[in-house]
């Protein structure tokens, strides 16, 4: 039984900053990844930032369009996984949801809906312009 819990979303004004949270319990990371995703309406859920686990590092994945603004990082001892997000863009409006994977991924990103098997409830994030 493994559950993500997100924590963190709110409203803010372009160029703002906000730190989601991830409270996952029932999984141990040493395969398969953990990380975050995004939907907004009428789009499809899309990887953002992901740790995949089982390559002797830590292997990070981030998608093109948050690079140099979103850092994921985490805390093993806690089990807890953020997402700290800069310079927010209206773009970024969306719901957030914490994902994992606990099979071996057989690439560095984890990206894909269709590698995830577990899901948070998701947290909304807000940008104005």
């Amino acid at each position: 039984q493994v559950e993500l819990v997100e924590s963190g979303g709110g409203s803010v004004q372009a160029g703002g900053s906000l730190k989601l949270s991830c409270a996952a319990s029932g999984y141990t990371p040493s395969s398969g990844c953990l990380g975050w995703f995004r939907q907004s309406p009428g789009k499809e859920r899309e990887g953002v930032a992901t740790i995949v686990f089982g390559l002797g590092l830590d292997s990070l994945y981030y998608a093109d369009s948050v690079k140099g603004r979103f850092t994921i990082s985490r805390d093993s001892a806690k089990g807890t996984v953020f997402l700290e997000m800069n310079n927010l863009k209206p773009e970024d409006t969306a719901m957030y949801y914490c994902a994992a994977r606990k099979r071996t991924v057989y690439g560095p990103k984890c990206a894909a809906v269709s590698d995830i098997g577990y899901w948070g409830q998701g947290t909304q994030v807000t940008v104005s312009s």
